[in-house]
């Protein structure tokens, strides 16, 4: 999950890593205040959780105070990639001798973290990785025993810093893998961090993606994120894993290996699935009536698809929610199932007398599917 800037800010802030003087605003008048009290030209950031917000439009400089309102008056409240703008964080504008990146990952097929620096920052690392290799510093950090200072110095002496630029830039290294491992975070970088004309480094922009598995032990972090679509919203409230998609088949499974390659099989025949949507393993009817419920929220659906491999889950259990579900529901389209495994033969025949057919193969459920939703 992205957090905010301001809130990745106040992360830096408090392990003492340079960043700008600003101040979170969510009215134009406070913006004005706020550039006034900076007194020098400011940088106004649209506070949206969306990547190229800046090449939207979503971040401006402002000379003055009055310019600083009128631009404020046309961001706050507007809306960019989607996202309505409801504050921005207003920064003194620094200007920079050089611009680096300096950032921490996870490389899960390794299964290790990796420091990533660069002498160029402020632009797209993954072009600057095809067009300049030899521009970006990686270094593989192993979890259980974490990031050593030579490693830090081994890569801002891998950018071209020395002296105290070189000391400054690996103490905010150090300071921002802390960071990344407090929060459990699977990103978190500065891009770009500055190097002022006297040497000196501030971080111009902060970012933070937290692990969505570890958001139990962050409940501070969990909020109604506005990237999030308001069934992803109310999925997250309970608690079941949803993503919405573009397409018109609803797609339901018990594990995420399951959904996915139930998206797979429905595209492959020419389905466009609505969405993903994982109950877990060992869902109970109730899991399966809230994510059945869910699904059926859709307003383009044009049939569902429900994909269950009973292990741990109990068919008969499937059965009941998903007949409680569509009893309840107000949208009537084709509902296919593919149920085998545990209590089969009792869900079956719940789900038969309630008018629901099951059939034993995915790819036949999916083919059948796509035929129902399109003819």
């Amino acid at each position: 999950m992205k957090i905010h800037e301001y809130q990745a800010r106040i992360l830096f802030e408090q392990k003492k890593i340079p960043v700008p003087r600003g101040k979170l605003c969510t009215t134009s008048s406070e913006v004005r205040t706020a550039a006034q009290e900076l007194e020098k030209p400011v940088v106004i950031k649209s506070q949206i959780l969306v990547a190229g917000r800046g090449k939207a439009g979503g971040i401006r400089l402002a000379r003055t105070p009055s310019e600083a309102e009128e631009i404020a008056k046309k961001l706050i409240g507007s809306v960019i990639k989607g996202i309505k703008v409801n504050s921005v964080l207003v920064v003194e504008s620094v200007e920079p001798k050089q611009e680096l990146y300096l950032g921490f990952t996870i490389d899960r097929g390794a299964r290790k973290f990796v420091l990533i620096a660069s002498s160029q920052g402020g632009m797209d690392l993954e072009e600057l990785a095809l067009t300049q290799p030899d521009k970006i510093f990686r270094r593989e950090i192993e979890p259980l025993i974490g990031l050593h200072d030579f490693e830090a110095r081994l890569a801002a002496d891998s950018i071209g810093l020395g002296g105290r630029t070189a000391t400054d830039f690996s103490s905010i290294c150090k300071k921002i893998f802390a960071i990344f491992c407090e929060v459990e975070a699977d990103l978190a970088e500065s891009n770009p961090l500055a190097v002022t004309y006297d040497g000196s480094l501030v971080a111009l922009d902060s970012r933070i993606t937290l692990d969505d598995n570890a958001l139990f032990r962050h409940p501070e972090y969990r909020n109604e994120s506005e990237d999030m679509s308001p069934l992803e919203r109310e999925a997250s409230q309970r608690g079941l894993a949803f993503v919405q998609l573009d397409g018109d088949i609803g797609i339901i499974g018990n594990g995420a290996g399951l959904v996915m390659a139930t998206l797979d099989v429905v595209s492959h025949y020419g389905g466009r699935p609505a969405n993903f949507l994982d109950m877990g393993g060992g869902s109970s009817s109730d899991v399966v009536f809230n994510a059945v419920s869910l699904a059926l929220k859709q307003t383009n659906l044009k049939a569902l698809f429900v994909n269950v491999l009973g292990g741990i889950t109990r068919c008969d259990d499937v059965a009941r929610g998903l007949v409680q579900a569509l009893k309840g529901s107000q949208t009537k389209v084709p509902v296919i199932v593919r149920m085998v495994g545990n209590n089969e033969e009792e869900g079956r025949k719940i789900l038969a007398d309630a008018g629901v057919a099951t059939l034993d193969s995915m790819e036949d459920a999916a083919k059948l599917a796509v035929q129902k939703a399109y003819t």
